[in-house]
């Protein structure tokens, strides 16, 4: 048995992958209340967050955007962004990334609470 835990399973928390087209994918994040994801930025993609459970704080470019379920947060290509769930359950996040590559190594973080700053591997 393997010690690695699967792709999807994150320190706060797991997606899902639900499409990927050659332009467009879709994920849907689980994330436990009072984590949060890198402060990272993509050169490749877009992405558009849609709450729909939980309550969010996401940081696009150093401003902060509180989001509760129905909202939409939109990230420009190139934008610094996270998003965090600051309520007492968890966060699901339904995401639309737009580009024409969606590869783990097209993250740049800047910010980890879990000690993954720098260019991104798959772990």
């Amino acid at each position: 048995m393997s010690d690695q835990l699967p792709e999807n399973i994150r320190a706060w928390g797991h997606y899902d992958i639900y499409e990927t087209q050659d332009s467009y994918q879709v994920k849907k994040h689980t994330v436990e209340p009072g984590k949060r994801n890198s402060y990272q930025r993509h050169q490749r993609r877009s992405e558009h967050w849609i709450v729909v459970e939980g309550t969010c704080r996401a940081t696009i470019d150093d401003e902060f955007v509180n989001a509760k379920p129905g909202d939409v947060i939109s990230v420009p290509v190139g934008a610094k962004h996270r998003w965090e769930n600051v309520g007492t359950e968890p966060l699901v996040i339904i995401e639309v990334q737009v580009g024409d590559y969606f590869g783990e190594d097209d993250i740049e973080r800047f910010e980890d609470d879990y000690g993954r700053e720098g260019t991104t591997t798959p772990h």
